[in-house]
């Protein structure tokens, strides 16, 4: 076998029901109830004008070589309808990974609910008009190599993130979190709760109603002192 230059054509898939009912849910309310530990950092952020704001797919892993998109344009023709490619790249930032030819393939001929690459991109002036979810670290004229190795379908660490093939990915303008495939039913349960939760906060900080006595109590239970005084040196 030989390791680092490994294509994988399968992956355990999630459940395609449970997968579409977090496009609903907030990134940031999913995220709060599986302990704010999985969204990836935010130096990966969106550089598209998608249309509809929700993103959510099965990941479709590629593990590449710094600055190199072999293994990256492999995938592009293994990758399936409705996939997020998730690109991890050792954080390079100096060469984008792809541009405008390669991002159209995946849009119009693939198909494909969208791209996380934690590295760069380029011909941000035509991709950043389009209805089609780019989320990247930014933008460069560098070109990358085309040499390896890299692997699909295997566990990788994106945006500081673990990300195995089929988790479920869900991102918003706010960000992208990575919900573990054999966890997801669980998590949106928690998740609807949790939203119906957080809607009912929204209105009472609208009306006038929120309750805020739980930050006082917060701050004397954590040793807080409150000085009814100005601050001198």
């Amino acid at each position: 076998m030989s390791v680092g230059k490994r294509i994988y054509l399968k992956r355990e898939m999630p459940n395609p029901e449970i997968m579409a009912q977090f496009k609903t849910i907030p990134a940031s309310n999913t995220a709060d109830v599986m302990n704010r530990s999985c969204a990836m950092n935010p130096r990966i952020h969106l550089v598209s004008s998608p249309k509809e704001q929700m993103m959510v797919g099965p990941a479709y892993t590629v593990k590449g070589r710094a600055g190199d998109n072999l293994t990256l344009h492999a995938a592009l023709n293994l990758c399936s309808e409705g996939d997020v490619l998730v690109v991890s790249n050792e954080e390079d930032t100096t060469r984008a990974l792809m541009g405008e030819v390669m991002m159209a393939y995946l849009r119009y001929t693939k198909k494909i609910a969208g791209i996380i690459l934690d590295g760069p991109i380029r011909d941000i002036d035509e991709i950043g008009k389009w209805d089609f979810p780019v989320y990247c670290t930014g933008t460069t004229p560098g070109g990358p190599y085309k040499e390896g190795p890299g692997e699909i379908n295997v566990p990788i660490s994106c945006g500081g993130i673990s990300v195995n093939p089929g988790d479920i990915i869900l991102a918003d303008p706010d960000g992208i979190i990575v919900i573990p495939r054999q966890d997801a039913a669980t998590i949106l349960e928690d998740a609807k709760k949790f939203q119906a939760a957080d809607e009912k906060k929204l209105a009472a900080a609208k009306n006038g109603t929120a309750n805020r006595a739980w930050v006082e109590k917060a701050l004397e239970e954590k040793g807080y002192e409150i000085i009814d005084d100005v601050y001198r040196p």
